[in-house]
C-alpha cells in the first residue's frame, strides 16, 4: 500500500469514528435532555451569582454568609418564578378553553368574506388542529418547572460548594499553572460576555412585558399580566421568540373581543413594540455584547431547539457565546469562531478604530 493510500485510510477512518461520535453524542444529549437543561441553566445562574458574591466578599463578609444569602435568594427567586409562571400558563389554558370557540366563529365569519374555497380550506386547517392537545402539552411541559426548579437548585448548591477549588483543580488538570490561567480566562470571558448579555436582555425584555401590560389594560382586556408574562419569557428568544409573542397577544384579543377592528389595533400596537425594541434597541445595545453571526444564531435556535425544545431555545445564544470563545483560543478551531462572529473578529473587545493624525 502506498503512503497517499495509508494516508487516505486513516483520514476515512477518523472521519467515520467522528460520526459515530457526534451521533453518539447527539444521543445522549436527546435522551438526557431534561438534567443537561438543568445544568445549563444551574450554570448560568451560578455564573450570575458569583459576581455578586465575590463583591460581597470584598466588602469583608465571610464566604460562607455570602454564599448562603445567594442559595436563599436563588430558591425563592426559583420558585417564585417557577409557580408566577405556571400560575400565568394555567390561566391562559383555562381561558383559551372559554374563548376558543368565539376565536372559530369570529374566523369563520371573517372567510364567508373571501368565497366558499377560502372558508372550506380554513375549515380543514382548522379541524386538523388539535388546539386541546396544544393546549395540555402547554400546561404539562409549565407544570416541569417546579421539579425542574428543584433540580437546579440542587445542582447550583454544589457548585457553590465546589467554587472555592475549582481553581486549584484546573491547575491540577492541565500541570500548568500558566496554562491554567488561560483557562480561568477563557471561563471568565464566557462568564463575563454571557452575564452581561442577560443582564441587558432582562432589562429589554422587562420594558417590552410594560408596554404589552400598559396596551392590554388600556384595552380593558383580560390576561394582560399572563400575555406581558409571555412577552417577558419569550423575548430571550431570538428572532422567532417576538413572533410567538406577537401571535400569541393577537390571538388572545381575537378571543376576548371577536371584533377584527380591536384586534387589528391591539395587534398593531403590540408589532410596533415589538418591531421597535428588536430591530432599534436590541441591536443597539447587544450589538456589542454578542457580536454574534445573524445566521449562526438562526441555526443554533434551530439545532438546539430540536434537539432540547423549548429549553433548548433559550440557551441557544448562550451555547453559542461559549463556543465562539473556546473556539477562538484554539488554533484549529479559530476559523469556527471567525463564521459564528458577527464581523469575523470573534475576541471580546473590538478593536478600537486608529486615529489618522
Amino acid at each position: 500500500m502506498s503512503a497517499n493510500d495509508s494516508q487516505l485510510s486513516e483520514r476515512l477512518q477518523t472521519g467515520f469514528l467522528g460520526v459515530i461520535a457526534f451521533a453518539l453524542l447527539l444521543f445522549l444529549l436527546v435522551q438526557a435532555r431534561f438534567m443537561l437543561t438543568c445544568l445549563a441553566f444551574s450554570i448560568i445562574i451560578f455564573s450570575l451569582t458569583s459576581d455578586a458574591i465575590s463583591a460581597f466578599a470584598r466588602l469583608r463578609v465571610p464566604n460562607w454568609l455570602a454564599t448562603t444569602l445567594a442559595l436563599i435568594a436563588i430558591a425563592i427567586a426559583l420558585l417564585w418564578a417557577a409557580t408566577t409562571v405556571v400560575a400565568q400558563v394555567n390561566e391562559v389554558v383555562s381561558t383559551s378553553i372559554l374563548y376558543a370557540d368565539r376565536a372559530q366563529a369570529t374566523i369563520l365569519s371573517l372567510s364567508q368574506r373571501w368565497g366558499p374555497r377560502v372558508q372550506e380550506s380554513i375549515l380543514t386547517f382548522l379541524g386538523g388542529i388539535d388546539f386541546a392537545g396544544w393546549i395540555r402539552s402547554a400546561a404539562s411541559q409549565a407544570s416541569n418547572l417546579i421539579s425542574g426548579s428543584v433540580l437546579v437548585l440542587t445542582f447550583v448548591g454544589f457548585m457553590f460548594a465546589e467554587r472555592i477549588w475549582f481553581p486549584v483543580k484546573v491547575e491540577r488538570l492541565t500541570g500548568d499553572p500558566a496554562r491554567a490561567t488561560e483557562v480561568l480566562r477563557i471561563i471568565h470571558s464566557i462568564m463575563r460576555r454571557v452575564n452581561r448579555y442577560l443582564v441587558v436582555k432582562a432589562a429589554i425584555s422587562a420594558v417590552t412585558a410594560a408596554l404589552i401590560w400598559v396596551i392590554f389594560r388600556s384595552a380593558g382586556l383580560e390576561l394582560s399580566g399572563a400575555v406581558a408574562t409571555l412577552s417577558f419569557i419569550l423575548n430571550f428568544i431570538p428572532t422567532i421568540g417576538s413572533i410567538i409573542a406577537t401571535v400569541i397577544a393577537i390571538a388572545v384579543v381575537l378571543a376576548q373581543t371577536g371584533d377584527p377592528t380591536t384586534t387589528l389595533a391591539i395587534g398593531s400596537a403590540c408589532t410596533a413594540v415589538h418591531f421597535l425594541i428588536g430591530n432599534i434597541f436590541d441591536p443597539m445595545l447587544l450589538g456589542q455584547t454578542l457580536r454574534l453571526s445573524s445566521f449562526g444564531i438562526v441555526l443554533a435556535l434551530a439545532f438546539w431547539g430540536a434537539v432540547w425544545g423549548i429549553a433548548g431555545t433559550f440557551l441557544a445564544v448562550p451555547i453559542m457565546v461559549a463556543v465562539m470563545i473556546v473556539c477562538a483560543h484554539i488554533r484549529w478551531l479559530r476559523p469556527l469562531a471567525v463564521m459564528l462572529s458577527h464581523e469575523g473578529l470573534p475576541e471580546e473587545e473590538p478593536p478600537r478604530p486608529r486615529l489618522r493624525g
